[in-house]
């Protein structure tokens, strides 16, 4: 069964991501035991800080690999090349207008219920985080929902 995955990155990195179309995601150095979790036909919502909102979903179409070659900005303070990279292709691409805001969908996410509900937010806190088939499904349907494509 595939799994569903939380990527989370600043705009910056979204935009980059997108003007790249999608077909590369790269994770920090230190999450490559993660990282090794990934297999093809798994998704990656992403979810964007600052704005604290969910932006799309990806699906993995290939395995890991390892490339240092600078794509994305990452802070300025804490540079990182995001070396455990993936093949991905868009499933459901949200405008920035239309990201799905996370408080929204705090309150009925599995993953978030681990945090006292006022302290949602450090549920999205560190780059990955695999959720559940229940919070998967929620993501998608709002996301496709706010796409305006099928489930």
């Amino acid at each position: 069964m595939a799994a569903t995955w939380i990527l989370t990155g600043s705009l910056e990195n979204f935009r980059v991501t997108r003007e790249h179309g999608f077909r590369v995601i790269g994770a920090k150095e230190r999450r490559r035991r993660l990282a090794e979790q990934f297999e093809p036909g798994d998704r990656i919502v992403l979810y964007v800080t600052g704005v604290q909102a969910f932006a799309g979903i990806v699906r993995v179409t290939g395995e890991m690999y390892e490339d240092r070659s600078p794509i994305w900005p990452g802070k300025p303070s804490k540079p990182d090349a995001y070396p455990w990279r993936f093949e991905t292709e868009a499933e459901a691409i949200l405008e920035e207008d239309d990201f799905v805001p996370a408080v929204e969908l705090a309150d009925q996410l599995e993953h978030v219920r681990k945090w006292p509900l006022e302290h949602w937010q450090l549920a999205f806190q560190g780059q990955l985080r695999r959720v559940s088939d229940v919070d998967a499904r929620l993501l998608e349907d709002r996301i496709r929902e706010r796409v305006g494509a099928p489930p």
